[in-house]
């Protein structure tokens, strides 16, 4: 009897829990309450740039200096720090919002940026013609990559050769990847 009085107190308590609109619980109830509202979107800067042109390239503008210089061929994520550290940027500002002296000073930098660092943070330390070490940027990456491998062809090097047949250069297996052309497979027998 007392058991049956225990289950009427506490049946009261667990609909008192549950929300009468969706049938959840207090918890479930504290939970979507906790949940983040959206924030409402930044109105756009009137004085920033959204357009940086550096070497060739239009850099965004709205974001920081050491990621927007990346966008520019051969320059990494080390080499933009460098530029920025040369050319006595804060690396982390907002390449849109820099003044023009700021961009001027970068731009001067990228455009003489190979005496100004060791000869292991180029990416072109030993030039195949000149023996020098060079840092090439935007067009002349692409331009020095075609001249390199015309030139292995010329030489009918192993890697000239591959780069002619259109087959792997690096050593890697060719057996079962890097297949083109029709599929190649068992036949079957008409009936």
């Amino acid at each position: 009897m007392e058991n049956q009085e225990k289950a009427k107190d506490r049946a009261p308590e667990k609909a008192k829990e549950k929300s009468p609109e969706k049938g959840m619980d207090k918890a479930a109830e504290k939970g979507k309450e906790r949940a983040p509202e959206k924030t409402p979107e930044k109105a756009p800067d009137k004085d920033i740039k959204y357009f940086v042109r550096i070497r060739n390239t239009d850099l965004d503008g709205t974001r920081s200096v050491q990621i927007a210089l990346t966008k520019i061929p051969g320059i990494g994520r080390i080499t933009s720090q460098a530029i920025s550290r040369l050319a006595k940027v804060n690396p982390l500002a907002i390449m849109g919002k820099l003044d023009d002296a700021g961009v001027d000073r970068i731009r001067e930098v990228v455009d003489n940026y190979g005496p100004q660092v060791p000869r292991w943070m180029l990416n072109r330390p030993a030039d195949p013609y000149t023996g020098e070490g060079k840092h090439l940027l935007s067009t002349d990456v692409l331009i020095g990559k075609e001249d390199d491998v015309n030139r292995m062809r010329k030489i009918r090097c192993y890697r000239g050769i591959r780069h002619e047949t259109g087959q792997k250069v690096r050593g890697q297996r060719t057996k079962s990847t890097g297949r083109t052309g029709t599929t190649v497979g068992v036949k079957r027998k008409k009936e």
